[in-house]
């Protein structure tokens, strides 16, 4: 028998936005969960018409609200973005290991993508000595800016397209912010973590990576999230649900 650390709730969109074209923006109340929610977990929703949930990052925390920012993938996101205000939706939640935060560190966190929105939460909570690093495809995908310009010390943005911030990939503005760096959080696709975690490691500084991988249950039963690790000179296998989606870069296996 599977005992649930989290039993699942429901909770009530109180805010809904439309941030571009295939991109959502909800904010479900549920004051008991949101108060022990960290950075870098996730939720697992449960869609209508469909067995299994859809993982999704924590973007923020506000008084008593989780927010989510997610992006329609398949039919089960899709029916998701149906959802209006004043519905409502059960998840399991807060799930995962997150990342380990110091404000007395200056951090910088890297996004990419549809990893950009769970780096916001970990921005809130790292202080105003943080740089922010977010990466997208082209200027609609851009999300979020506001939102990070007013917790962090600076921002960057770089499109793969040259359309918006600066033409190129988050390791080039990384290369020069990790000289004062004392700690590095990503998220986002595995080829830019993979790079991180060699420019990170090349300059002695700790990297924290948050995986994503395809889930079914959500809390490492069904042990289909499995990814690689190093730990003590031993490979093992871990999984994102359970002990991740953070990892210490130091210890994937790429």
């Amino acid at each position: 028998m599977v005992l649930l650390k989290y039993d699942a709730q429901d909770c009530v969109v109180t805010e809904k936005k439309q941030l571009t074209s295939t991109i959502y923006d909800f904010k479900l109340k549920n004051s008991e969960l949101a108060k022990i929610t960290k950075p870098g977990q996730f939720v697992q929703v449960f869609v209508p018409g469909k067995t299994l949930r859809r993982p999704i990052s924590v973007c923020d925390v506000i008084d008593d609200t989780i927010r989510i920012v997610f992006e329609v993938r398949g039919e089960g996101t899709a029916i998701m973005s149906q959802t209006k205000v004043g519905d409502t939706v059960n998840i399991i939640a807060p799930l995962g290991k997150g990342f380990d935060i110091d404000p007395s560190k200056r951090t910088v966190l890297i996004g990419g993508g549809i990893g950009v929105p769970p780096m916001l939460y970990a921005a809130k909570k790292s202080g105003k000595n943080t740089v922010a690093i977010n990466g997208f495809r082209n200027k609609d995908a851009v999300i979020l800016s506001d939102d990070f310009k007013s917790c962090v010390s600076k921002l960057t943005i770089t499109t793969d397209d040259g359309s918006y911030g600066i033409h190129g990939f988050v390791t080039m503005p990384l290369e020069e912010e990790i000289k004062n760096a004392e700690l590095v959080c990503a998220c986002g696709p595995l080829p830019m973590l993979k790079n991180i975690a060699e420019i990170a490691k090349k300059n002695n500084v700790p990297c924290q990576i948050s995986l994503e991988q395809r889930m079914a249950c959500g809390i490492g039963a069904c042990l289909g999230c499995a990814v690689e690790i190093n730990r003590n000179g031993k490979n093992t296998f871990k999984h994102v649900c359970k002990d991740g989606p953070v990892f210490n870069a130091e210890e994937v296996v790429w």
